[in-house]
């Protein structure tokens, strides 16, 4: 499927439009996304700070420029060394998406994914090796046959030409298998060590959901594999655990990335209320489902209704209302100076580029940058500096954000 040249300059147009919209209605008029009360009304934080941290005034601004649309669906990507940009969509296909938009056919030798409900390729990566490697990793929804589907995670080398991944192998495989659409994870960070963190889902279920507190499965977990298959060396030893996992207890993680400090940082989505952010440390618990800032989605308690437990990390920070986490960053770079060390989340729900500042492992501020500029399922900084964001939607895009004038 390749891109429409009308449609997709059409898109470009209105998005760039609705994001300099946007922009300036934001300069116009304070953020006010803490004004929303709580769902979980009558639960009280851990300590101060941990939610609702003061809205950051920023204003600086911000241009945003659709480099592709017409992408259906689009879950990871990852920047190639040439500025390229591989792109998953959902469905099933890698794209490649090169410094003027074009956007390449699949890629040709991928496994099968099982394409259904929150189901199919999910995420990206590539490690500073590739210009000699070609090596690319991602991760899928798995079909299993009888047992249903699960997440895993495969390898391969992607042909000179971008055409074709060669020498595939499917590298880890989420055990138990369930018959669920919903709550594959699934992020890949590599560690400073060159180790690969896999990030899962529980299946939402109410029975599978349940596991995530077994370190007999790998699901609700962060895993840490070696990058050609089997355990990372170095990880925890956990009395009845299987070796890949790092830590247990979550729900569903759609967001992680490294640090400044070189510690793995997540966030996951909650229930109604309960996203969470974590910095992610060997052999701990974090709970799920026994203690969490969320509520079903009927507004009933979920299990005893508790937020805190002995032997239970707490969370760095959380949402209530939720702001669907999906995709994180950490800011680095030279375009927005003022941005370096904030963490970039996208919003789902929240339809924004989510930013925190941090201080000392805690929040200090929060900012929501391009309200209503549509899902936002991923967030990377490209090596310029700009931060490229993924829309999720049937008419998705890759969009580039700059400085504006």
């Amino acid at each position: 499927m390749g891109t429409q040249p009308s449609s997709s300059a059409a898109l470009r147009t209105s998005l760039l439009a609705a994001g300099l919209l946007v922009l300036a209605g934001a300069a116009a008029r304070a953020q006010n996304f803490n004004a929303a009360p709580p769902n979980a009304a009558g639960q009280r934080p851990a300590f101060e700070g941990q939610t609702r941290a003061p809205v950051i005034a920023d204003s600086i601004p911000l241009a945003t420029t659709v480099v592709v649309g017409g992408l259906v669906n689009p879950w990871g990507m990852a920047e190639l060394p040439d500025g390229r940009w591989l792109v998953t969509e959902r469905p099933g296909r890698l794209r490649i998406v090169d410094r003027q938009g074009t956007l390449s056919p699949p890629v040709k030798g991928l496994p099968e994914v099982f394409a259904s409900g929150q189901g199919g390729l999910l995420d990206v990566a590539v490690r500073s090796d590739f210009a000699q490697s070609r090596r690319v990793w991602w991760s899928f929804a798995e079909p299993r046959g009888a047992d249903g589907n699960a997440t895993a995670v495969a390898t391969g080398v992607l042909s000179s030409d971008g055409a074709q991944m060669n020498e595939v192998r499917v590298i880890f495989r989420q055990q138990p298998a369930w018959k669920s659409s919903m709550h594959f994870g699934s992020r890949l960070v590599f560690d400073r060590s060159g180790a690969l963190f896999v990030t899962t889902g529980e299946r939402s279920l109410i029975e599978p959901r349940q596991l995530a507190q077994d370190v007999g499965t790998h699901l609700g977990k962060v895993l840490r594999i070696d990058p050609d298959g089997g355990p990372a060396k170095g990880n925890p030893t956990i009395k009845g655990g299987l070796p890949e996992i790092w830590s247990w207890g979550h729900r569903n993680l759609q967001a992680a990335a490294l640090g400044p400090d070189g510690a793995l940082w997540t966030v996951e989505h909650g229930a109604r209320g309960g996203d969470e952010l974590n910095r992610v440390e060997p052999g701990r618990n974090y709970g799920w489902p026994v203690i969490t800032y969320g509520e079903e989605y009927s507004g009933q308690p979920i299990g005893a209704g508790l937020t805190a437990k002995e032997g239970m990390e707490q969370p760095v920070y959380y949402w209530d209302p939720v702001i669907a986490p999906s995709g994180m960053a950490f800011y680095q770079g030279d375009m927005f100076p003022e941005w370096r060390g904030s963490a970039l989340i996208g919003g789902l729900v929240g339809r924004a580029l989510v930013r925190l500042t941090l201080d000392k492992g805690r929040v200090t501020g929060e900012a929501r940058h391009l309200q209503g500029i549509g899902r936002v399922r991923d967030v990377a900084v490209a090596r310029d500096g700009s931060v490229m964001l993924l829309t999720d939607a049937q008419n998705g895009a890759l969009i580039r954000v700059t400085r504006g004038k």
